[in-house]
């Protein structure tokens, strides 16, 4: 999607209420009540996970998408743009971060609800963009954030969840209960 496109793509309304700050306080992208107790319980001391916040530009969320992938040239007023595109449609995007007793983002991933017509009109959720900050590997973090997502796909109705990975990941999803169901195809534009 083009700078311009991005500028020029209308917000579609929202099917469920879009959580907006109140009182000065920042609401977050999706409730908490979607954050697994039992994921909070594990994590290691001094570390939390919740939904992504607007303001998470500012913690480092990019960066840790850098241990990833490329992540291009997004300044705040770009990432504002596609922060309020996303919350618009909360019943479809559920991005939570892992931040350490510093409130710095150091983990993230994405789960991206799909509609379907198959499944008696199920729901398949998408899990998208694990990422955990190099200095902070080891710690089973990315294990806790597929835990959440996974929490979070089911609390929303989801019948599967699937991600793609490279092979050199294989394992590491499998540890999560993930196992191979096929060959991912893409082309690239």
């Amino acid at each position: 999607m083009t700078n311009d496109t991005l500028a020029t793509t209308s917000v579609p309304a929202a099917t469920k209420p879009v959580l907006t700050a109140q009182n000065g306080v920042e609401t977050p992208l999706f409730s908490t009540n979607l954050i697994s107790p039992e994921v909070l319980a594990v994590l290691p001391p001094g570390y939390t996970i919740r939904p992504l916040h607007r303001s998470d530009f500012q913690r480092g969320y990019l960066d840790v998408l850098r241990v990833l992938t490329t992540v291009g040239d997004v300044d705040e007023d770009k990432w504002n743009q596609r922060y309020d595109w996303i919350s618009s449609r909360n019943d479809e995007y559920y991005l939570l971060v892992v931040c350490d007793d510093a409130e710095r983002i150091v983990g993230t991933g994405s789960l991206i609800v799909e509609r379907k017509f198959i499944h008696s009109l199920g729901l398949v959720g998408h899990i998208e963009d694990i990422a955990v900050e190099k200095g902070q590997q080891g710690k089973k973090l990315g294990l806790r954030i597929i835990q959440a997502l996974d929490f979070v796909a089911a609390r929303v109705g989801c019948y599967k969840s699937i991600l793609d990975c490279s092979e050199a990941n294989e394992g590491f999803y499998v540890k999560c209960g993930f196992k191979r169901a096929g060959l991912e195809m893409a082309h690239y534009y």
